[in-house]
């Protein structure tokens, strides 16, 4: 299970611009945000920071991925993770949620409350959430109430949403780590894309602030 306990809090190299004009992009996560099993620089977050240098957006990728968090967690610490403030907060927890079973209704509870205290420390600030889904094993009424979630607070909060953070991934076992849970390497750059195509759309929406390399 995602249930190991270290922490990341990594910056990824920064874009060739002046710091004082890069924004930031602030990853709240788990043990696949953390990058467990790898060298922090091929986990997604540091992907993406690849794309958004090549890009010329000049923003500061922070890796806050907790192995073992659930979103019980991510609602305590977000503040800590905006403490230095950011333009968008990316949020990819409940997976260890559902593998420990927690109602479907608990983890809901808590990624609508990370997202309002969010927001209330940075009025205005883009998020994203990324959505996770629980293997068979787990019982059709928990893994289709479990999914359910992800969509539903994304609309009630208007945020934007990556469907399913391991598309492409999850099941594919050439894709994973001994575990068939943590992704490889190549398993974290097709995170990353899936991620990044939403990423890129919120970095180019009307009324958010870009900074350019």
């Amino acid at each position: 299970m995602l249930m190991w306990m270290s922490a990341s809090l990594w910056a990824a190299e920064p874009a060739a611009a002046n710091p004082g004009t890069r924004g930031r992009i602030v990853v709240l996560g788990d043990s696949i945000t953390a990058g467990y099993g790898l060298d922090p620089a091929r986990a997604y977050p540091a992907l993406l920071q690849q794309k958004l240098d090549q890009a010329g957006l000049a923003f500061e990728v922070i890796n806050a991925g907790v192995s073992g968090d659930t979103t019980s967690g991510g609602l305590r610490r977000i503040d800590w993770a905006l403490s230095k403030g950011a333009q968008v907060l990316i949020v990819a927890l409940g997976g260890n949620d559902g593998l420990r079973g927690i109602s479907p209704r608990q983890t809901e509870q808590n990624l609508a409350g990370i997202l309002e205290r969010a927001r209330a420390k940075i009025p205005g600030i883009a998020v994203i959430v990324a959505g996770m889904q629980m293997p068979a094993n787990m019982g059709a009424k928990f893994v289709e109430e479990f999914s359910a979630v992800f969509p539903r607070v994304a609309e009630a909060k208007h945020a934007e949403l990556v469907a399913f953070l391991l598309e492409g991934v999850g099941g594919v076992s050439a894709l994973n780590q001994a575990d068939q849970i943590h992704p490889t390497a190549e398993g974290q750059k097709r995170v990353a894309e899936n991620v990044w195509k939403v990423l890129e759309k919120v970095l180019n929406s009307p009324g958010l602030s870009v900074p350019r390399s």
